[in-house]
């Protein structure tokens, strides 16, 4: 299993909106394309209080490329997300992570 850390910096004030499209629209196309999430948070303490940071979980490198590709290509999220950019973009920056569980990780 590895694990893939990512945060989305929003336009200032344009959090609340990528909360909702989350919450509205993705979780259940990632479902559709076998997608796991491993946990959502917000920055409580930390550089801004403008980012969603977020842990997809995935059985391997070949797992995550068809996946990922899939759920990129779906014309209902193209179309989503277009529609809920309608008032303007909501994400500034995105940074990925690849990460691999240690051998006394509590997680693997």
């Amino acid at each position: 299993m590895i694990y893939e850390m990512r945060i989305y910096r929003c336009v200032p004030g344009r959090l609340p909106a990528l909360l909702k499209r989350f919450e509205a629209v993705t979780l259940k196309l990632w479902e559709k394309h076998g997608i796991k999430q491993a946990g959502f948070f917000t920055t409580l303490i930390g550089e801004s209080n403008q980012e969603l940071t977020y842990f997809l979980a995935w059985d391997s490198l070949a797992d995550r490329e068809k996946k990922w590709t899939a759920f990129q290509s779906d014309p209902d999220w193209i179309s989503a997300r277009a529609k809920t950019e309608e008032d303007g973009q909501i994400v500034a920056n995105i940074v990925s992570q690849i990460l691999a569980p240690t051998a006394f990780s509590s997680v693997k």
